[in-house]
């Protein structure tokens, strides 16, 4: 019986005859004789009405439908009854129908339930938390939080973070991308922290008078001092690289280089400085509001960031509401508010009065910002103020926070400008 174009299902054999197999479903009957035509034609002619459509001839024998499988007369005995009325299923085809059909036999598949299975996610955070030795070290502004990642017998990288974040939120998936764990078995990274912003902090003393951002800057040579370093590479975000920046201008003789993110150079505007109060207001009353969990994500991702990544949004935001303490970030954030200007300006050499004339950063820096990031301009005039000859500028696209949207990309930005400078001698496996 064709089954699709060009296809026959076989026939078991008859008799013993195996011809019978590719012989045609249906059996053609034998021609009726001239007595029973002219005996029909009669009997039609008597019987029948004009308009009738009973048909004047008929097949003695027609094909039977069962569930929508064709039974030829084959399939029914002497008496007319149906033998197979069982629909045949795809699992019985042999693989001799199968070739005639020009299909494979399709083999049933029970239904798999996977029950209790859990997924697994690498935690980056979790790991840096493990691999770095947490120090405090005194200051005269109290003790500060250090996290020591690597040899210390390796050179010096000093990381300062940014607003509402700590070293392990703002630098511990950086620092664990398999780039920069090649680069990082070169170099030895002192995360420094700001006073009360570490993971799981209590609350300062209400009579706890706050450093400044130039106090702040002050409190490295604490930390140099504490490990014996004389040298350090300097690697900073936000308000953490302007704290950076402030030191290498005070102290150039201590820092090498410089690699800053998002970097401001100027005091705070009054736009900024009106949020801000109100923010670290509201920290201090009322703790993690909307409205500053609103102005803490555009200050890292911008506008729209849902749309770039929205599970690394949801993360930054259970940060904020769950681990950050309000009044210690309170603190931080009036700090950063009432900081002054850095006094950094591009002088020409042999420009009248360049003795006295505010002077720009000594040492090589790579100031990076992302294109998206609500500090692209401040960037602009920080790098405006820096000396063209040591330093260069770069936006990397389609990204606000570069330590997390693109790692790769500053890793590679960090490792050629690490290396120009003669601390990495080839590119890490």
């Amino acid at each position: 019986m064709p089954q699709a174009e060009g296809g026959y299902v076989s026939l078991p054999a008859v008799n013993g005859n195996g011809s019978a197999i590719y012989q045609s479903t249906t059996e053609p009957s034998a021609p009726p004789s001239v007595f029973e035509s002219v005996k029909r034609v009669i009997g039609q002619a008597i019987k029948s009405t004009p308009g009738d459509s009973e048909e004047l001839l008929r097949s003695e024998r027609q094909p039977v439908i069962v569930g929508g499988v064709r039974l030829s007369f084959r399939d029914r005995d002497k008496t007319g009854k149906t033998l197979n009325t069982k629909m045949p299923s795809a699992p019985t085809h042999t693989a001799e129908e199968a070739h005639l059909l020009g299909t494979m036999p399709v083999d049933p598949m029970d239904d798999i339930e996977l029950r209790s299975v859990q997924l697994h996610f690498p935690n980056a955070r979790g790991s840096i938390l493990e691999a770095c030795d947490q120090r405090r070290v005194p200051t005269d502004k109290g003790d500060i939080h250090v996290a020591i990642q690597g040899d210390t017998s390796k050179p010096a990288i000093v990381t300062y973070h940014d607003l509402g974040l700590n070293y392990a939120t703002s630098f511990a998936g950086f620092f664990n991308f398999p780039v920069m764990r090649g680069l990082l078995e070169n170099f030895c990274v002192y995360h420094v922290t700001a006073p009360g912003q570490e993971e799981g902090a209590p609350a300062l003393p209400e009579d706890y008078v706050y450093p400044t951002m130039d106090e702040l800057a002050a409190q490295l040579l604490f930390v140099l001092s504490h490990f014996g370093l004389k040298s350090v590479i300097g690697f900073g975000v936000g308000a953490g690289a302007n704290i950076l920046a402030r030191f290498a201008h005070g102290h150039p003789d201590k820092v090498g280089a410089l690699c800053l993110i998002n970097c401001v150079s100027t005091q705070s505007g009054w736009i900024e400085w009106g949020y801000q109060s109100f923010n670290a207001r509201f920290l201090r009353t009322k703790g993690m509001t909307q409205g500053v969990i609103d102005y803490l994500m555009w200050h890292h991702f911008g506008r729209n960031p849902e749309e770039r990544n929205h599970d690394l949004v949801q993360m930054y935001k259970q940060h904020f509401e769950r681990a950050v303490n309000p009044t210690n970030l309170a603190m931080l954030i009036n700090a950063y508010i009432h900081r002054n200007d850095l006094h950094l300006a591009r002088t020409p050499p042999g420009t009248p009065g360049t003795e006295t004339a505010a002077t720009t950063l000594k040492m090589p820096v790579i100031n990076i910002t992302g294109s998206l990031s609500p500090h692209v301009d401040d960037t602009v005039t920080f790098n405006g103020r820096l000396d063209p000859t040591n330093s260069s500028w770069m936006k990397i696209s389609d990204c606000a926070l570069v330590l997390e949207e693109q790692p790769a990309k500053l890793a590679e930005a960090f490792r050629l400008f690490l290396q120009g400078e003669g601390y990495v001698s080839e590119k890490p496996q």
